[in-house]
């Protein structure tokens, strides 16, 4: 898991239309990148529409918004049109990058344990490196604390 202060890693994943889409395109502004479990679940959802609600807002501030889960292309498109939404979501099957942003995790629940990831947002500033990072994140209220600390941090 990189700490704030960092370089972030790098990662080329596909986006929802199955186009290649890597890190280091995104040098030079900031860039809100939230690491989530599965499309069409209740928090999953509730998070991109808050983030597509706020999207001017952090356009406004210079800042490109990836949300990342282990669903395909197709699932994000399909999660895409569904919710109207206006972000980015990125295909990692792999766990390639959740595992270097320390977002696939062993989870419990109910007693039983499975790898999986963990609702996490990072931060990256336009010389991309780790500017601010949430771990096991709470939906209610996140995109807003997100927001307020891009405005924080540009000043």
């Amino acid at each position: 898991m990189p700490n704030v202060g960092e370089k972030a890693p790098d990662f080329c994943l596909p986006n929802q239309d199955d186009k290649e889409v890597c890190m280091k395109e995104y040098k030079g502004s900031w860039l809100v990148l939230y690491f989530y479990p599965k499309d069409n679940t209740s928090g999953c959802t509730l998070e991109a529409q808050e983030f597509t609600t706020n999207l001017n807002d952090f356009k406004g501030l210079n800042a490109q918004i990836i949300g990342i889960s282990p669903d395909s292309p197709k699932s994000h498109r399909n999660f895409i049109e569904k919710y109207d939404l206006k972000i980015t979501l990125l295909s990692d099957p792999e766990h390639d990058a959740l595992e270097k942003f320390g977002a696939w995790k062993l989870k419990k629940n109910y007693g039983r344990e499975y790898m999986g990831v963990q609702r996490s947002t990072y931060l990256i500033n336009p010389d991309g490196e780790i500017a601010a990072a949430w771990q096991n994140v709470r939906v209610k209220g996140h995109v807003d604390a997100v927001r307020m600390k891009l405005e924080e941090l540009k000043g």
